[in-house]
This record gives structure tokens, sequence and C-alpha cells, in this order.
């Protein structure tokens, strides 16, 4: 049995990411409407992916694997790798997860749409927003401090 790793803040941030992650795909990331004295309805990243099955599940499929498992199954593997449950020679694999993962492009994409407005209406961010971007920024984070180790 390989000899446990202590608890860096690396790894802790990594752990922390397991529960994050899937808080911020269900936090409100922003609220949208029409009319500006009304209450807006709040959109997620989980209400965005329904949004999308509705018109198009094989995007939704799609888009739910890259923005949603593959950031996910990064955090996982780069845990086990951390405690020694898998060589650290699986980090490119890790590049690619990290390369397939749509996390920032969805944010990015978010931000534009913020930005910009919609023209019509108001949009307002949410402190899921927050949370979000945080998280993509840790795990990049993780991502550049586990291959320096």
């Amino acid at each position: 049995m390989p000899p446990r790793p202590k608890l860096t803040p690396l790894i802790a941030v990594n752990l922390a990411l397991l529960v994050l992650f899937p808080l911020s795909w269900a936090a409100p990331l922003l609220r949208a409407g029409l009319l500006p004295f009304f209450d807006l309805p709040a959109i997620s990243v989980l209400t965005g992916l329904q949004a999308i099955w509705e018109k198009d599940p094989a995007l939704a499929l799609l888009v739910a694997f890259l923005a949603l498992v593959a950031p996910y199954a990064k955090t996982v593997l780069l845990a086990l790798i951390h405690f020694g449950r898998l060589p650290p020679r699986l980090l490119p694999l890790l590049q690619i997860l990290g390369k397939l993962a749509m996390a920032d492009v969805f944010l990015i994409a978010l931000y534009i749409v913020l930005a910009k407005g919609v023209g019509m209406g108001r949009v307002e961010t949410a402190w899921g927003l927050y949370l979000f971007t945080g998280c993509i920024l840790a795990s990049l984070a993780v991502s550049l401090g586990s291959r320096r180790r």
C-alpha cells in the first residue's frame, strides 16, 4: 500500500471541487426576463442543459459530457493520482480531459452574453456565476500545480 500523502492545500482544493462543481451547476448563474418590474427566472447550467435538451437532445448530451462529465472526471482522476490510487503517468489523460472540458468555454460565452446584453429585457448576474467561475479557476490552478509536483 502506497504511503498516504499529506493533505496539502492543492489536494484539499481538488477535494472541495468534488462538492463545489455539482453545487455550481445547480446554482443560479443569472436571471433574465423581458419585463423590468417582475421577478426574473434563474438560469443555471442544469436548466440551460434542459432547455437545449428540449430542442436538440444530441447536442444536450454532447454539452453535458463536455461541460459536466469531463471536468468532474478530471477532478476525480486527479484526486486518485494525489492519493496514489492511480499512477502519475496518467496526467496526460487529464490534459486531454481538460481540453475536452467546455466549462471555461461555456463561462466565456456567458460573459459575452452578459457584456453585450440580450437586446431586450434585462439580465442580472447571480451568485452561482461567481461560484462557477471560482470552480473553473481552481480546477485550472490544481491542474497546473499537480503537473509541477
